[in-house]
C-alpha cells in the first residue's frame, strides 16, 4: 500500500527538516504517534533507530521500530518500518520560493500475504485521513518556530 500528502510551509528547509528530525516532538503533530524514542545513541545519520507507540484508530496498539535508512539534509529522509508493518516512510523537502514543500510518502506492507493487503486497504482511508491532520498541526508546530 502506497499514501502519500504533500504541504507547503512557510519556512525554509532546514527549519522543517530541524523540527522534523527532532524525533520526541514528532508525537506532538503526527496523530498515530503516542510517544517517540531514539533507540540508537546517534541521532542524527543513517542508522539512527526509533521506538515509536503507534496508534491504531486512536488506540495504542504496538510500539514500532524504526531505521534511518536515507538521510540527506535538508532534501530527503527514508525511515524503514522494522516490525509488524514493514516498508518505508519517505519525507522530501523541495525549496518553493522562500516556502518548503514537503512530501510525505508511506510504502507499507503487512506479512500476512491476502490478509495483510486487505487490512492495508481497509485502513488506507484513515492513514490518509491521519497524515492530513498531522500535516496541518506540523504547519502549526513550524509556524511556531523562530
Amino acid at each position: 500500500m502506497r499514501v502519500e500528502s504533500e504541504a507547503l510551509f512557510a519556512v525554509s528547509p532546514s527549519t522543517c527538516w530541524r523540527v522534523l528530525t527532532d524525533w520526541e516532538r514528532q508525537a506532538e503533530w503526527m496523530r498515530d504517534a503516542a510517544s517517540v524514542r531514539v533507540l540508537s545513541a546517534e541521532r542524527e545519520g543513517i542508522g539512527v533507530r526509533l521506538a515509536v507507540k503507534t496508534l491504531v484508530l486512536g488506540v495504542p496498539a504496538f510500539t514500532e521500530v524504526l531505521e534511518v535508512t536515507e538521510w540527506r539534509p535538508p532534501e530527503r529522509l527514508v525511515v524503514a518500518h522494522r516490525g509488524f508493518v514493514r516498508g518505508d516512510g519517505v519525507w522530501t523537502f523541495e525549496q518553493v520560493g522562500d516556502q518548503t514543500r514537503f512530501r510525505w510518502a508511506e510504502i507499507l506492507s503487512l506479512p500476512i500475504p491476502a490478509l495483510g493487503e486487505l487490512a492495508l486497504l481497509v485502513y488506507r482511508p484513515f492513514m490518509r485521513a491521519l497524515m492530513g491532520r498531522a500535516l496541518r498541526d506540523l504547519a502549526a508546530a513550524l509556524a511556531a518556530e523562530p
